[in-house]
């Protein structure tokens, strides 16, 4: 699937006669609205929810997401009561204007920790239509390796697109983030394009059609296993097994036969 974001300023009225609805909301799948969490917030709830009421009318499918941004530096207190007001005005409003259920989620977001794109990743995955399909499998293959998480990252992004069915840790998340960002520096420093090779050896041919992977162990307990699928995917998968370098062969065979059901 192919993704554009359009960053919109959130004061402007696109919904008056002033622009073309139409062009702009047309094959939209999801609008992420961003709330300060250290500002005035109550003008930007009311733009919220008088947009989501008219564009529901006419773009049924869009899904929202709310970022309440700037939680981080409020204390801790404060920061669960701020989140808990926002959620509950939205949800209030809405409500009252006669949606009920609507189709919006909230997520407390930062720029000095990964929250950012844990809901990035979240709004991605909404959009997603084969991803019970992709759900499954994950926790098919998260069961049979013995994971205790198994991701598929875009690897330019740090979004996950996927993940199994078990609970999200930010902490894992943040590992397998930093992992990736390992590898891609690696991969900066020391790799080169093989299909510059004006004439290359077997031997380069036949490391060329083998899919990358790496594993490091002992991370926090954890040991971190890596496989790219295609040039802008790869599988991670993250275990506390203490046997699992003994058991890397029967992991590799498993993940070779996910990554043929995927790119299938």
């Amino acid at each position: 699937m192919d993704f554009q974001i359009w960053d919109l300023p959130g004061q402007i009225d696109y919904l008056s006669g002033n622009f073309d609805v139409e062009s702009i909301f047309t094959g939209v799948g999801g609008i992420i609205w961003v709330i300060d969490a250290q500002d005035l917030y109550m003008e930007a709830i009311g733009r919220l929810t008088d947009n989501v009421l008219q564009l529901t009318e006419f773009y049924p499918d869009i899904k929202y997401s709310v970022f309440i941004h700037k939680t981080d530096s409020l204390t801790e207190d404060y920061r669960e009561d701020t989140i808990r007001d926002i959620m509950q005005r939205v949800s209030d409003e809405l409500y009252d204007a006669g949606l009920e259920n609507p189709p919006v989620n909230f997520y407390p977001t930062s720029i000095y920790d990964h929250t950012i794109f844990e809901a990035f990743s979240k709004v991605i995955q909404g959009l997603v239509p084969q991803l019970p399909t992709y759900e499954a499998l994950l926790s098919t293959v998260a069961a049979s390796c013995r994971f205790q998480k198994v991701y598929i990252f875009d690897v330019m992004s740090k979004v996950y697109i996927a993940s199994d069915t078990t609970p999200s840790d930010l902490a894992t998340y943040e590992l397998c983030s930093d992992f990736i960002n390992a590898i891609m520096d690696l991969s900066d420093m020391y790799g080169y394009d093989r299909k510059q090779d004006r004439e290359p050896t077997e031997r380069a041919k036949d490391i060329s059609a083998q899919t990358a992977e790496s594993m490091v162990c002992c991370v926090r307990g954890y040991t971190l296993y890596l496989r790219e699928i295609n040039a802008f995917l790869a599988f991670i998968g993250v275990s506390k097994e203490s046997k699992f370098q003994q058991e890397k062969a029967m992991v590799d065979y498993n993940i070779q036969k996910f990554q043929d059901t995927i790119l299938e």
